[in-house]
Order: structure tokens, then C-alpha cells, then sequence
């Protein structure tokens, strides 16, 4: 019994995890490939730099594609949180909320 509560608290902790993990990893992808496009690399030297790139310790060239920061670009939820903020500040309701969140994630 003792092995299944470990078993089960491992394998959430794993669950829970991962997605904080694959977030990074994506965002280093998508600069390898970036870097690997802006140097023309095709077949077997494409697969042998996105190989080298991928591991932890390869810093990207700063020309790479770099993850977005909040104050360049801001993010679809960004810009929502920033709009329900200021619904909320002018105490808007029903029809005037629908209206001010419409031009507001418009905008």
C-alpha cells in the first residue's frame, strides 16, 4: 500500500511538472530553429546543430528569435486581465462591459 501512495505522489509531481519544463524547451526550440533557418542549414547539418542547440549549456545568438517579453508584445491574456482590471475599476455591467471589453481587446 505504501508503494501505490508513493507511486501516485511521484507520478503527480511528474504530471504537475512537466509543463513548467516544456515551456523553456519550446522556447529554446523555436530560437534553434530560428538560428538553423538564418544560417541556411539543411539535411544532416540542420539535425547536427539542432542537436548541439538543443542541449542546456548552447546559448542562442542573440539575431535568434528570443521569447517575447510582456512589455514588447503584450500577450492575448495580458491583454485581457489588463481590460477585466479596468472594467472592473469603472464598476462596468452587463451590455456597457460586453461593449468596453470588446473595443478594449480590440484596441
Amino acid at each position: 500500500m505504501k508503494k501505490l501512495i508513493a507511486l501516485v505522489v511521484m507520478g503527480l509531481t511528474f504530471a504537475i511538472s512537466a509543463p513548467a519544463f516544456a515551456g523553456a524547451q519550446q522556447e529554446k526550440m523555436k530560437g534553434c530553429n530560428a538560428e538553423a533557418k538564418s544560417q541556411a542549414l539543411k539535411g544532416a547539418d540542420r539535425k547536427a546543430f539542432m542537436s548541439k542547440c538543443l542541449k542546456k549549456d548552447y546559448v542562442l545568438q542573440s539575431g535568434a528569435a528570443a521569447p517575447a517579453t510582456d512589455a514588447a508584445a503584450p500577450t492575448q491574456q495580458n491583454k485581457m486581465k489588463s481590460c477585466n482590471a479596468d472594467a472592473k475599476t469603472k464598476a462596468l455591467k452587463g451590455q456597457e462591459r460586453k461593449d468596453f471589453m470588446k473595443s478594449c481587446l480590440s484596441a
